[in-house]
Formats: structure tokens, C-alpha cells, sequence
């Protein structure tokens, strides 16, 4: 089996439309997929609704309030943006909560590591949008917008844009690791995804 995948030589924004392509050719090639995209603003989620108009279901997933402790304004998304993705049929979720942020743990006085940070910190050896695309789609399912079990493309980026993309099998958080094997996550192809790597100390 051969599959084309795009390399970037870097992770970040300018990367966006490269992936938009990608995932455009992969749901021609191989037939439509539900697709879930991180869009802080929207703008990136606009991208892909623009550009597989009437080919994939497609879900945002925006920043939830917990994002005022990192220093940043909430909500993040403009009204104006959102009713147009919602015009264009994209299902946007916009109070959402974290599944690899906001733990217990995430900002206390304690050190020890968690079964979140140490699930977040392994997605980031595969680059900051791998981490990102898989918390979408676990957001998603948690969220009831995609259904659970299924194989569907997420969308991820290092800060803004997106410069990764997958198919991988969504679950639920509580699933992730689950003894039923046929319901645990399984990335199953990288579709987009930068050689450097970003990191977040």
C-alpha cells in the first residue's frame, strides 16, 4: 500500500493551506471522512469548509475558557465567523473543555507527573499538531458532534493555522486506553505533519 503524505520542513501557520490540500486530495482519493478541525478564530476551519464544501462532514473546535489562565481573551471566536461556518453546515464547539489541559494538576504547586501530561507529552514527539488534532477528536466525540469508534480526519496546528493531519479511530477520553481494544484510539495515517517539532516548556 502506498500513501502520499506531506513532510513540512517547519510546524506553524504558513503550512495551512498545504494541509487543506492534503486532506482535500486524501477524501477524493479514498472517499469522504467526518473531519474535525482546531480553529481558535475560525479562519482555519473557513478554509476547509470552503474547500470541501459538500464532501465532509465538518466539526471546529475552538479554545475553551480555561485559556484565560495562558494570559489569552475568551471567547476566542468572532460571532461573525462562527454563524458563517455554521451557515456552511460546520458544527462549532466553542465551551469546550480541555481534555490534556486543565486537570487537577495542570497549574498546582505539585510536580509529579499525570496520565494527562504524560499522554500530552508523548503526542508531542509527533509535533505540537499531533497533539492538537487528537485532543480535537477526542473533544469532538466527548461532545456528541462525532460519533465514537469511527475513523475520521482531525486537524491540528503549533499555535495558529494547521500544519498536521490524521486518520485516526475517535474515542472517548475514557476510552483512550480502554480493554476493549476495538474502542481504544488508533492513529492510523498521517496525512500532514512537520518534521520540527514545536514544544512547550
Amino acid at each position: 500500500m502506498i500513501r502520499e503524505v506531506y513532510y513540512f520542513e517547519n510546524p506553524g501557520e504558513e503550512n495551512t493551506d498545504l494541509v487543506v490540500e492534503a486532506v482535500k486530495k486524501y477524501i477524493d482519493k479514498y472517499g469522504p471522512k467526518d473531519v474535525v478541525v482546531s480553529s481558535t478564530s475560525g479562519s482555519t476551519a473557513l478554509k476547509f469548509a470552503k474547500a470541501l464544501k459538500n464532501r465532509a462532514k465538518i466539526v471546529c473546535v475552538t479554545e475553551g475558557a480555561y485559556r484565560r489562565e495562558w494570559g489569552y481573551e475568551y471567547p476566542c471566536m468572532d460571532s461573525k465567523i462562527k454563524k458563517e461556518l455554521e451557515d456552511m453546515g460546520v458544527i462549532v464547539l466553542d465551551k469546550i473543555s480541555y481534555i490534556l489541559h486543565g486537570s487537577l494538576y495542570e497549574l498546582s504547586n505539585y510536580s509529579f507527573p499525570t496520565i494527562e501530561t504524560i499522554f500530552k507529552d508523548t503526542l508531542y514527539t509527533f509535533g505540537q499538531g499531533m497533539k492538537v488534532a487528537v485532543e480535537v477528536a477526542i473533544i469532538a466525540v466527548e461532545h456528541g458532534a462525532l460519533e465514537p469508534f469511527k475513523d475520521v480526519i482531525a486537524v491540528g496546528g503549533s499555535g495558529r493555522g494547521a500544519d498536521t493531519a490524521i486518520v485516526l479511530r475517535a474515542t472517548y477520553a475514557g476510552t483512550v486506553f480502554s480493554k476493549e481494544k476495538e474502542k481504544r484510539l488508533e492513529i492510523r495515517e498521517i496525512i500532514a505533519m512537520p518534521l520540527k517539532k514545536k514544544w512547550w516548556d
